[in-house]
Formats: structure tokens, C-alpha cells, sequence
């Protein structure tokens, strides 16, 4: 009987520690830029206007401003749509932080998303950009397909971010 105790508490034990689900990722992204943190800032401020600035963003539309609540619908160039929740925003601190409201796994591969985006100086005079999210894999189930796994979630976000961030870095060095 002892023995049989023993099968049946390690088979519960295996199969809890088979089923975890999935574990938070996260992605941080930085990016040193030739411009003062408040020309940087200038750019990215407005938490609705985040496709004048980010290449991969076709059109991008804000409810409420950068007061907390408010709603942005961003339309991707590849095709997509993603809305995302204003959580904070601290303009004296120059950067905000929000969600996604309405993943779109074919926009990227995450089912859900926080992130900070903050504008800090640099020691030359210039500005240090950093983007960071958290973030769940596309799939959410134990055995998730390659498209919508850890991986290509961590993927999905760092290309995401590191081409925002190009695009910042080209529009705040631009000369005018």
C-alpha cells in the first residue's frame, strides 16, 4: 500500500509540474540617440502619435490624450490592428507605461503585453531610449504551436520594439 502511494503522489506531481503553462517574458530594448532627452521626448510624448515616429505603424489614433484610461488603435503596415491602454504617464519623468486592451496574434505573437517606454539623459549630452514589456507567448496552453511559443514571442516583441526605436532614433537625428 505504501508503494502505491508513492506511484500515485509522484504521477500528481508530474503531471502539475508538465502543466505549468506559460511563464511571463520579458523584452528590453535600448537605444542611444544624438538629441536632448526633451527633443526625444518632444517625439514620443503624445502616446496617440506613436505612428509618426515608429516604422511599422501605419496609422494610429488616441482617445483622452496622455491622461491614464486613454485608448490608442494603432494599424500596422503589415496588416493588424493592436489597442492599447494609457496606464501611467509621467511627463516630468518623461515616460509612460500601458497595455494591451485587444491582443492580435497576427500582429504579434503575445496574448497579452505591459510596457514602459522612458526617455533618460545620456552622459554626452544626448538621450538613452529604453523600451521594456512583459508579456505572455501568443498561445497560452502547454504545448503551444513554433509561431505562438516562448521564442516567437520574445521575437515578435524585440523586432517590434528595436524598429520603433530605429525609427525614433532616425527622426530625432534627422536635420532639418
Amino acid at each position: 500500500m505504501k508503494h502505491f502511494f508513492s506511484i500515485v503522489a509522484f504521477l500528481l506531481f508530474a503531471t502539475a509540474a508538465a502543466a505549468h503553462g506559460p511563464t511571463p517574458q520579458k523584452a528590453e530594448e535600448t537605444i542611444a540617440i544624438a538629441a536632448s532627452p526633451n527633443a526625444v521626448w518632444a517625439i514620443v510624448a503624445d502616446f496617440g502619435a506613436i505612428s509618426s515616429w515608429h516604422p511599422l505603424i501605419a496609422e494610429s489614433q488616441s482617445t483622452d490624450g496622455n491622461k491614464a484610461g486613454a485608448t490608442r488603435k494603432l494599424t500596422l503596415k503589415k496588416g493588424g490592428v493592436l489597442t492599447e491602454d494609457l496606464d501611467e504617464y509621467d511627463a516630468p519623468g518623461m515616460s509612460y507605461s500601458y497595455r494591451v486592451e485587444d491582443p492580435n496574434l497576427d500582429a504579434l505573437a503575445v496574448s497579452f503585453y505591459s510596457a514602459t517606454l522612458s526617455v533618460k539623459p545620456a552622459a554626452d549630452g544626448g538621450s538613452t531610449v529604453e523600451w521594456f514589456g512583459r508579456f505572455y507567448r501568443g498561445d497560452t496552453g502547454n504545448f503551444p504551436p513554433e509561431d505562438l511559443n516562448d521564442e516567437a514571442a520574445q521575437k515578435s516583441m524585440s523586432e517590434f520594439m528595436k524598429a520603433g526605436l530605429a525609427g525614433l532614433k532616425a527622426k530625432a537625428e534627422a536635420k532639418p
